[in-house]
């Protein structure tokens, strides 16, 4: 099992004057560092962090997937995704911020019930909104 964040460099970097996403897509990287460090603890193989700049739109690491879009009558590969191989060779892939940081948070708190370490990491007043927003099933469905 292995995960794989693509992230664009110009947005972590803060180059498309965005704060709040560039907020998020830091704490994406930051959860994805944090599970490399406790891989072992949740049973994966490896966890890629790529960081996508214009010359290199989508290209992954690792993991052969690309998601794309059509913007304005063309394809446009998204440069923020997030895919996920299970043990049985299947890829889920996440391109909505909330879903991705959603899965990341969820990862690392399934760490944090394995160690006795804190892995928490303290997210952007953003992100943290975005996780306590996310759906996750123990509420029941949508109405």
């Amino acid at each position: 099992m292995q995960i794989e964040l693509r992230v664009c460099q110009h947005c972590l970097d803060g180059d498309h004057g965005n704060d709040k996403r560039t907020d998020v897509i830091n704490d994406m990287v930051n959860c994805a560092e944090q599970i490399k460090e406790y891989k072992h603890v949740i049973d994966l193989d490896a966890v890629h962090i790529r960081k996508v700049r214009e010359d290199e739109q989508g290209k992954p690491t690792a993991l052969p997937v690309v998601a794309a879009s059509i913007q304005n009558n063309q394809v446009a590969l998204n440069d923020l995704q997030l895919v996920t191989e299970g043990q049985d060779g299947n890829m889920l892939i996440y391109i909505d911020p909330q879903d991705v940081l959603t899965v990341l948070a969820g990862n690392l708190d399934e760490i944090s019930k394995a160690v006795s370490e804190d892995v928490t990491v303290d997210l952007s007043p953003t992100g943290a909104q975005m996780v306590s927003e996310a759906d996750l099933g123990a509420r029941g469905p949508d109405n």
